[in-house]
């Protein structure tokens, strides 16, 4: 099972850079009026969805790591007022 899911996140992955591929770096020189242009969407989202990724993930990190030192602090104060109790 695991090698059959690392083998279809391969093909994604690799379908996804093959489109994204085509669409940035070929695209450009194909005429505008092409039918091959109806398979991808414009241009600006070329560089839009690239930063929308970047920005999601650094905050999913961002507030991961925020709430694991949260975690880790609140347990150091525990700990702490436990040792001055006894």
């Amino acid at each position: 099972l695991d090698r059959l899911v690392g083998l279809s996140m391969l093909i994604v992955a690799s379908a996804v850079f093959l489109y994204y591929t085509i669409w940035t770096l070929f695209m450009p020189f194909v005429d505008e009026d092409h039918t091959l242009h109806s398979l991808f969407p414009p241009r600006v989202w070329a560089i839009r969805i690239p930063v929308i990724l970047i920005i999601l993930f650094s905050t999913v990190v961002g507030s991961f790591l925020s709430v694991v030192m949260i975690r880790s602090n609140r347990k150091k104060a525990l700990k702490a007022q436990q040792k001055k109790a006894s």
